[in-house]
């Protein structure tokens, strides 16, 4: 089974050095999907109004094959715009 590696951008990289195993890249891309209640989590009110947090999964070869990315955009309503 191929191994693919999630890396996780959030203002700094945290690269994966050992990878998952997965059946295909859409079982790939299912991983990043389920993950990002955990990816949420990075995002922090310390962090400010306006944060994305990317995963980029590579393959077995370093090659980027799929990437999703959580926003996160705050506002006051009282805030000019």
């Amino acid at each position: 089974m191929p191994r693919f590696y999630f890396d996780v951008h959030d203002g700094e990289l945290q690269r994966d050095e050992e990878g998952l195993e997965c059946a295909n890249v859409e079982a790939a891309r299912e991983r990043v999907l389920a993950s990002l209640p955990d990816v949420a989590e990075l995002i922090t009110s310390s962090d400010g109004d306006n944060q994305t947090v990317t995963v980029t999964v590579r393959n077995e070869e370093g090659s980027k094959i799929y990437a999703g990315t959580l926003t996160f955009t705050g506002s006051r309503p009282d805030e000019a715009a």
